[in-house]
């Protein structure tokens, strides 16, 4: 009974603005884990030219593009997901909001293609 009570709980919430909340909400805790990072490679420029040098040769790795990617797409997905809850907090609920969340997302993600296309991975 217990199963079944579990099962029938997952589905209610496998819908699109449940799943628009949790990819806002784990956005917003991947960019929170990144900060520390982001504020450490600000302090290698204020330590000087040859700790920045070192850290942006560093950087220029395939693998770290592929994260900077990953935080641009987080990013992107979370300013969609501030926006959708703008518009729940101002704006009636309406049909189409799972449509702008589906948007959103997409939004989120071709940025994060476009970023990785222009950091240059294939050099």
């Amino acid at each position: 009974m217990i199963a079944r009570a579990q099962q029938g709980s997952w589905h209610r919430r496998a819908h699109v603005p449940y799943l628009a909340f949790l990819a806002h909400r784990i956005s917003g805790v991947l960019l929170a884990l990144f900060l520390p990072l982001h504020f450490w490679a600000l302090g290698q420029a204020i330590q000087g030219e040859a700790a920045l040098d070192g850290f942006l040769a560093w950087a220029d790795r395939p693998w770290v593009k592929l994260a900077e990617t990953g935080i641009v797409v987080a990013l992107s997905v979370h300013l969609a997901g501030g926006l959708r809850l703008i518009a729940l907090e101002f704006l009636l609920w309406r049909e189409w909001q799972k449509t702008a969340a589906a948007i959103g997302l997409g939004f989120g993600l071709a940025l994060g293609l476009l970023y990785l296309f222009n950091a240059g991975l294939g050099r």
